[in-house]
């Protein structure tokens, strides 16, 4: 299916799909060389992020990796301001993303920088409660800011994400939000082999009739099953960026955009010349 993100009026095309490149405004995000914590740092990788072909920035500025303890909000606040000014005077057109779990800090980045997403990889911290119950209150956030909104699940299995999925997408809708994404969690509330036969029935959350947002760049589910680590993980990252296009995925977040980006390209030409007699 062919989607569009509207964007504050501006209509960000997903026929092909895009990829998101990560600002990590953080000291300790999973990826130690992805980690950019002044302005001319933020500045420097927006703009290889944009040169390398991605559509969208996306800005974290609070780990969420599974075993990190978030920082408060006010030093979520204090570093996304850093790293938004310095993507805002790099690229002022730029379709930016925040990645966080705090609807004060959502309204603080689409109100006072114009952010045009909101990328929620929160989810419960207890896998057996609903998303609903927990995260309600961003669901009505982001209903009123009217801003595209990435919703990550952390259940384990593909029925019970398609379930969790289901649930936020009613909820969303009758509080009236339009542009909706769901992102299957990769490394999130999953086993390995979770992580994998989730990524092996991608197809599926195609019946969800909303894009699909994945996120497997450097992960564990990759330096794990082949022992290396983050550094040495782009090559088993485009592998599952290939598998998870070949599923479907409409918007892919990396730390490589580059590579990513040729991913696109082959996949894009595998299915085209299908089309061919």
């Amino acid at each position: 299916m062919d989607y569009t993100l509207n964007c504050k009026g501006r209509l960000v095309d997903l026929s092909e799909p895009l990829v998101m490149g990560i600002v990590n405004a953080t000291p300790d995000s999973f990826y130690a060389d992805s980690r950019q914590q002044t302005e001319q740092q933020v500045a420097v990788r927006t703009r290889q992020i944009l040169d390398e072909g991605a559509a969208i920035v996306d800005v974290g500025a609070c780990s969420t990796r599974p075993d990190s303890t978030p920082v408060d909000e006010a030093e979520e606040m204090e570093r996304l301001r850093m790293a938004l000014t310095a993507v805002r005077r790099e690229a002022l057109e730029a379709v930016v993303s925040v990645d966080t779990f705090r609807p004060d800090v959502a309204r603080m980045a689409v109100e006072e920088y114009g952010v045009d997403i909101i990328n929620d990889v929160g989810g419960p911290v207890d896998v057996q409660l609903s998303a609903v119950s927990v995260q309600r209150e961003m669901f009505r956030m982001v209903s009123l800011l009217r801003v595209p909104y990435i919703y990550m699940s952390r259940k384990a299995t593909m029925r019970e994400i398609l379930l969790d999925g289901a649930e936020v997408v009613d909820i969303l809708r009758s509080m009236g939000q339009k542009d909706i994404v769901l992102d299957p969690g990769f490394g999130f509330g999953k086993t390995l082999e979770q992580n994998y036969i989730v990524l092996s029935q991608l197809e599926r959350m195609q019946m969800m009739g909303v894009p699909i947002l994945v996120g497997v760049s450097r992960k564990s589910m990759v330096c794990r099953l082949l022992g290396i680590r983050q550094e040495e993980a782009l090559n088993g990252t485009s592998v599952l960026h290939t598998k998870a296009l070949l599923g479907g995925a409409n918007i892919l977040r990396v730390h490589d955009v580059r590579q990513a980006v040729e991913c696109v390209k082959i996949v894009r030409q595998i299915e085209n010349s299908k089309l061919v007699n």
